[in-house]
């Protein structure tokens, strides 16, 4: 009952017409689970559940015999997002309990299926022609499958034909459990020799055939999966393309936009290519979906176009997202790569230059963010540049500037391929672009830097359950002599446990932990970094049961060293573990000592204004300093790291420290990734070598006290070692009544390059008493340029006795450079500018070991040199 907001039945065995029960709807209007809203057709299947089509709720409920409240099972509100409704009328169930609708006020006729909900009929707007419907009411289907269908505002009734061979998709979209998983090391199927450099677009179909756009050649290469080479090269006039896609009956289009500016087919049946899009720029990608409409995501115009290839004039393509204009908001893209549209004429894009992927749902211009930066993924999303959805719409997502490829599923996001880092080992990625599944839940990549193809095998037992048939069990405790180490940047350390793990049988193996603690559990491939606990950690299917204690399950290989983290969620914690491992086969654990944290040297001290300084970096002002002696006692690993209310900076060298040249011997360290005021690295030190620590701020002109704790496998001798300031003299002209006070017109010039002869300077006199680096620097507002010589400077060869020197340029105004002077040595200083014909005052600021003189020096030069015109 429509008006009503009701459904109601009663039996037609009993023999009394007794009042009519409530099937569904309360009789008041509503949009609550046990409410309809103008319900129209329903339908009852042989369970006794019945389906009805709540009009203005844009909806389809599902009550099940003897529930008052519903279940929407399509519509935009369902539990899973399934197709954008406006008033279904009614609505029939097939064999197989798909739901056929009639969506009255989008004027069509949709469908679900194994994909999702598809519009079937009435899927190119309201109209009178064969293909159009305009305010459909009901459908029915014959014995063949054909469906009818009340046409109202046509004032007909139509049939649709059933075609034998309807849709088929074109491409691999495999269903897959939450712990699927791909063997990390790479096969290389095609290498550079046959995808040529810098290779963009891959497309797998179903029959397991291989595309490869090939940008070097301008080559369209095809290969079974099974071949070594290829068996098919397809030679077309296109230029540099980016993207390609293959159709069901064969038909390959590809990009041509960057130089000719189209969309190119190329036929089976004909052997040659056709125009079927124009475009302004290259598609980074193309998709056709399943109502022939074709897609083509700009890049460099930022926004994602279609037209439908059933219209048979190539008029102006429509917008389907984007407004050509950068920018973040929900209706703007910037710089989209990949893209798919699934059956519901979804759009999914991957939006590079802000990190997302957004979803365009059929005939709206404003996008969701499905993925984006914020997700629980470390790295954070950088740069998606490709897309698949799996059968139940779960995303696939190329992370481009992390070099791998992650999922989602029923837990979150998950790292799949390329977890590990980026370079051209077999487990690694190297800017890729695109992927492809084939039949086989295979995963083929673009390795676009390696100039080749990936292909990563699916491990079948990843999704058997098999986690139960054999048991291992390890016991320790965490006590205060454990290793230690920062979990999620904490200001307090935690105690851990590192086990490695060695598999006999690959398979999906349950780790699960029993303690009075709090446990949390992480597991690593190769090697765990305690100062940097996200690196190799592996993803893993969160199981857990009890929120105290950690369980999960993992896919794990007999060829791979893993290594187990037990620790607590909360610093500073002790006491004694379990740990259970079930799986296919046991698996040996074994404590592997970390003495990165077992001893551990406190140091506590203070900067203070009567501190050494230096200047850290090109500032004006300086930064107070302490400089530390460490001596080792035994060789290994050791962590540093401080606790200050000041910010501080530590930096490590070996056996000098030299204020002028802070570059100079500094050690490079492994840092932690904590956005912290406080400095953390891990090094390996030796007991031959001396090591001096430096401790600073991180802003200028900084007091206070701090400490440093040093962990390892012994004690190690911290001892503040005396390093004076370095002594800054200032050096002016109108100090010197001999030496002028400004670069004037009268000043002597010359050419710094020998085509413009017009560059005023002043030479000086640099008097060495102590050997050592010195670092010089110049203040002025006339953009001052300064070289130091050896023994003399001759104007006409300002290349002749130059001095290599350290330049570090502050500003556009100053020049600063460090270099190694010698007593008993002439040095000339020529102070000049970078533009000719520029006159002014300067200041120049010398640091160094010891005092250093400066006198006025003057030789005149009469300057020739040939007219750049002369041959």
């Amino acid at each position: 009952m429509t008006d009503h907001h009701q459904v109601v039945k009663r039996s037609l065995n009993n023999s009394v017409m007794t009042l009519d029960r409530i099937a569904a709807g309360t009789g008041i209007e509503g949009s609550a689970l046990n409410q309809l809203a103008n319900p129209g057709g329903i339908f009852v299947d042989v369970n006794l559940d019945l389906y009805v089509a709540d009009c203005l709720n844009n909806r389809v409920q599902l009550f099940k015999p003897g529930e008052s409240n519903g279940i929407t099972v399509a519509g935009s509100t369902s539990l899973n997002p399934t197709i954008k409704l406006s008033c279904p009328r009614a609505i029939v169930l097939d064999a197989e309990k798909y739901l056929f609708i009639v969506d009255i006020s989008n004027n069509r006729i949709v469908g679900s299926g194994l994909n999702g909900f598809r519009c079937l009929v009435g899927c190119y707007g309201v109209g009178s022609q064969s293909n159009q419907l305009n305010r459909p009411y009901g459908l029915s289907f014959d014995h063949s499958g054909n469906m009818f269908v009340t046409d109202q505002r046509n004032s007909r009734i139509q049939v649709f034909l059933l075609m034998k061979d309807s849709f088929v998709l074109s491409f691999n979209q495999p269903k897959f459990c939450s712990t699927a998983t791909w063997n990390s090391n790479g096969i290389t199927i095609a290498n550079r020799s046959i995808v040529g450099q810098y290779p963009t677009a891959i497309f797998v179909n179903m029959n397991n055939t291989i595309y490869i756009a090939n940008q070097q050649n301008s080559t369209i290469v095809m290969w079974q999966e099974e071949s070594v080479n290829p068996t098919k090269i397809i030679h077309g006039d296109f230029t540099e393309p980016n993207s390609l896609f293959v159709t069901s009956n064969g038909d390959i289009y590809i990009d041509d936009g960057e130089k000719n500016g189209r969309v190119q087919r190329w036929s089976p049946e004909t052997n040659i290519f056709v125009t079927v899009m124009n475009v302004s720029s290259s598609c980074f990608g193309l998709f056709v979906d399943i109502n022939d409409t074709l897609y083509c995501s700009m890049r460099d115009h930022h926004q994602v176009v279609k037209r439908s290839l059933n219209d048979s004039v190539m008029a102006s393509n429509r917008v389907a997202a984007g407004t050509g204009i950068n920018g973040s908001a929900s209706n703007q893209l910037y710089s989209p790569i990949g893209i798919f549209v699934d059956v519901n004429l979804d759009l999914y894009v991957t939006d590079c230059g802000n990190d997302r992927v957004q979803l365009l749902q059929s005939g709206e211009s404003n996008g969701i963010a499905v993925a984006d930066r914020y997700l629980s993924l470390n790295p954070p999303l950088d740069c998606p540049s490709g897309i698949i959805l799996d059968a139940e719409k779960y995303l696939f997502i190329v992370d481009q500037n992390n070099n791998r490829i992650v999922r989602s599923d029923l837990n979150g996001f998950r790292c799949l391929v390329g977890c590990y880092g980026v370079d051209s080992q077999v487990n690694h990625l190297n800017n890729p672009s695109s992927f492809s599944f084939d039949r086989s839940k295979n995963i083929f990549f673009i390795d676009q830097s390696n100039h080749q193809i990936q292909k990563f095998q699916y491990i079948e037992d990843s999704c058997v359950n098999n986690s139960s048939a054999v048991q291992t069990v390890y016991a320790s405790k965490l006590t205060t002599n454990s290793s230690t180490y920062f979990l999620d940047c904490w200001e307090s350390s935690n105690y851990y446990e590192a086990i490695q793990v060695n598999v006999h049988t690959g398979g999906v193996y349950t780790l699960f932990s029993k303690s009075n603690m709090n446990t949390h559990g992480a597991i690593y491939k190769d090697c765990f970094n305690p100062s940097n606990p996200y690196e190799n950690q592996l993803p893993y299917g969160d199981d857990r049961c009890n929120p105290n204690q950690f369980r999960f399950r993992i896919a794990l290989e007999t060829n791979i060293t893993y290594i187990l983290l037990v620790t607590t969620w909360f610093a500073n914690i002790t006491g004694a573990f379990s740990i259970f491992v079930s799986g296919p086969n046991h698996v040996d654990l074994k404590n592997i000592m970390n003495n990165s944290s077992a001893v551990q040297t406190v140091y506590a001290s203070k900067l203070t204004a009567n501190s050494s300084t230096y200047f850290r970096s090109c500032s004006d002002s300086s930064s107070y300093y302490e400089a530390i002696q460490v001596n080792v006692h035994t060789d290994g690993v050791y962590t540093f790291f401080s606790k200050s209310s000041m910010i501080t900076e530590g930096y490590i060298y070996e056996e000098r420290f030299n204020p002028s040249y802070p570059t100079k011997n500094q050690l490079s360290v492994k840092p932690n990734n904590c956005d912290s005021p406080q400095f953390t690295f891990i090094i390996a030190l030796e007991t031959s070598i001396t090591y001096i620590l430096i401790v600073t701020t991180w802003a200028p002109n900084i007091t206070g006290a701090f400490s440093i704790f040093v962990s390892g496998p012994n004690h190690v001798d911290l001892k503040n070692i005396s390093s004076p300031s370095v002594i800054e003299i200032s050096y002016s002209s109108t100090v010197q009544s001999e030496y002028k006070l400004q670069l004037t017109t009268n000043s002597q010039t010359y050419s710094r390059d020998c085509r413009q002869s017009n560059y005023y300077y002043e030479t000086i006199r640099v008097n060495v008493v102590e050997t050592g680096y010195y670092a010089v620097i110049s203040y002025s507002s006339i953009d001052t340029f300064g070289d130091i010589y050896e023994d003399d400077f001759n104007p006409m060869n300002p290349f002749e006795n130059l001095l290599s020197q350290d330049y570090r340029v502050c500003s556009h105004d100053d020049f600063k450079f460090i270099v190694y002077l010698h007593t008993g040595t002439k040095y000339i200083l020529v102070v000049t500018t970078s533009s000719p014909n520029t006159t002014g005052k300067f200041f120049i600021e010398t640091s160094g070991p010891k005092n250093i003189t400066f006198d006025p020096y003057s030789k005149y030069f009469v300057l020739f040199c040939k007219s750049s015109t002369e041959n």
